[in-house]
């Protein structure tokens, strides 16, 4: 479970620290599409885990 994680607290930690260039200022998705990023890499993190037997 810690690479979910990882990726997660990474793309938030990134996300959250560039307030002059935040995505939500300029594209009205920013923040939705920072919620669908973690969200796929955790899926995908999980499928892959979950193939490989360590799940």
């Amino acid at each position: 479970m810690g690479g979910h994680r990882r990726t997660q607290t990474a793309v938030a930690g990134i996300y959250g620290m560039n307030f002059a260039h935040m995505p939500e200022l300029t594209w009205q998705y920013g923040y939705a599409g920072a919620l669908l990023l973690m969200a796929g890499t955790a899926v995908t993190l999980h499928r892959m885990f979950r193939r490989s037997g360590w799940l």
